[in-house]
């Protein structure tokens, strides 16, 4: 049994870590940290949880061989190096950090440590996207272009459960940071030419609230990616794999055919939740003593490409 500890536990995907890990039999949840001292205390009691943890010092001494970290993103590199320097495994929510030497920070203390790190690259392991990436392993699909969009409504700062967020979320660190990181792992390419155009900066929130961005591999794949906080529905991110063999559009845990025709995903995994599916990686690869799928140091090149387009587009960051 693995001993975990969730941290932003009482946040929009702190709760669906908890929903996953009650599906994994081999782990317990021990311990959440949320700095709010009744929230997390009234989580922990709802849902049996032995240790609620109002700071993150406490959160690491508790009885635990491994964090989930759905914490702010400004906090994920500083925290994720205390953790492994504490000797817990650590998994950390997308982007590892909100610029490339925080991210090499982390992997340098992943190697020095030797604890399993691990960055919440969840498009990886949505049925999905498997299944066009069992597709390509087995030669029957190749990439010509993928076409990405990332669509939210978010003009105040709102969380995924319509709470107030105590930081600033971002189009480029956080929601494309998702496609980056799939069009690589599904092309098996760096991509040698980056472009990213940013339009006007929300008034209070400082960020740009549309972008374009576009990747080129070396062998001449394509992504184009859209991504707005103005739309006001439909809500979430889809993407359009242009193939050699045929056109597929996933969405979230769904996937249809280029005429809109079902694909059945039941064979492809032993869930059809994303979430579940990555934490129990994290899991294996803990009780393996093994790299995970979505390492630490496999989530280093999204973020070179992202400090590209940052320092392309001269961007500025809350």
């Amino acid at each position: 049994m693995v001993r975990i500890g969730v941290a932003g536990a009482y946040g929009a995907f702190g709760i669906k870590h908890l929903d996953a890990l009650a599906n994994i039999p081999n782990a317990e949840v021990t311990a959440v940290f949320g700095p709010n001292k009744d929230k997390i205390e009234a989580l922990s009691a709802e849902r049996g949880i032995a240790r609620a943890c109002a700071s993150f010092e406490d959160f690491l001494a508790a009885d635990v061989d491994a964090v989930i970290l759905s914490t702010p993103t400004q906090l994920h590199a500083t925290q994720s190096v205390q953790a492994m320097e504490a000797g817990k495994h650590t998994f950390c929510e997308i982007p590892m950090a909100d610029s490339l030497a925080d991210a090499e920070t982390m992997v340098a203390a992943q190697e020095r440590t030797g604890v399993v790190g691990m960055v919440g690259h969840v498009r990886r392991f949505n049925p999905s996207h498997q299944y066009i990436r069992n597709k390509i392993d087995a030669g029957e699909f190749n990439i010509q272009q993928m076409d990405a969009q990332t669509y939210f409504f978010r003009r105040s700062n709102l969380n995924a459960k319509g709470e107030p967020r105590s930081w600033t979320d971002h189009l480029l660190w956080h929601h494309a940071c998702h496609t980056i990181d799939l069009f690589m792992y599904q092309t098996g390419e760096i991509p040698s030419d980056v472009f990213g155009l940013q339009g006007p900066a929300h008034p209070e929130l400082g960020i740009a609230m549309d972008m374009t961005i576009g990747l080129k591999t070396p062998s001449g794949k394509l992504c184009t990616l859209s991504l707005s906080f103005n739309n006001d529905g439909p809500l979430g991110s889809f993407f359009r794999y242009i193939g050699d063999t045929g056109t597929y559009i996933a969405r979230y845990d769904d996937l249809v055919d280029g005429r809109e025709q079902p694909i059945d995903l039941s064979d492809v995994a032993v869930s059809n939740n994303g979430i579940e599916l990555i934490d129990r990686e994290f899991i294996a690869a803990i009780e393996a003593g093994r790299e995970p799928n979505s390492s630490f140091q496999q989530g280093l090149a999204a973020m070179q490409v992202m400090q590209k387009l940052e320092d392309q587009m001269g961007m500025m960051k809350v």
